[in-house]
C-alpha cells in the first residue's frame, strides 16, 4: 500500500470521529479495516501504521484544534465541513508532529485530499490555513 492510500485510510477513520462517539470509535476502527481488507490486500504493517497513526491523531486533537482555531481567523471549527476540518486535522497533525514528513508533502497531500473529498473551494481553503500555520514555525 503506498503512503497515500494509507494517508486516505487515515483520513478515512478520522472522518468517523466526527459521526461516533469516543466509546464507539474500536468497533468503526474495526469495522473500518475489515471493509478495506474485503476490497484489497493489506499488509500487516500497513494496518499497523494506519491504525497507529489514527490514535495519534486522535490523542493530539485538541492541540490540533487550539493550532486550527489560532490559523483560521473568521472560520470556527465547529462551523467548518467535515471533510476540510479532517484533512486539516491530519495535516496539521503531519506538519507539527510527524517529523517524517515534510511540511510541503502534508500541505500538497492535505490538497489533494480536499480535491478527491472535498467541495470546490475545498483545495483553496485548506491550502490557506495551512499555508498561514507554515508561516507560524
Amino acid at each position: 500500500m503506498k503512503r497515500r492510500e494509507q494517508r486516505e485510510c487515515i483520513f478515512q477513520l478520522l472522518f468517523r470521529v466526527e459521526f461516533n462517539r469516543q466509546e464507539e470509535m474500536p468497533e468503526q476502527t474495526d469495522m473500518y479495516m475489515e471493509g478495506i481488507k474485503e476490497e484489497q490486500v493489506v499488509q500487516e504493517k500497513d494496518e499497523a501504521y494506519i491504525l497507529e497513526k489514527y490514535g495519534r491523531i486522535v490523542e493530539e486533537l485538541p492541540q490540533i484544534d487550539a493550532m486550527l482555531k489560532e490559523a483560521s481567523k473568521g472560520w470556527k471549527i465547529s462551523r467548518m465541513g467535515k471533510v476540510e476540518l479532517t484533512v486539516l486535522r491530519l495535516a496539521v497533525y503531519e506538519m507539527k508532529f510527524d517529523e517524517d514528513i515534510p511540511e510541503k508533502v502534508a500541505i500538497n497531500e492535505a490538497v489533494e485530499l480536499a480535491r478527491k473529498f472535498g467541495g470546490d473551494d475545498a483545495p483553496a481553503f485548506i491550502n490557506g490555513v495551512l499555508a498561514k500555520l507554515a508561516e507560524k514555525k
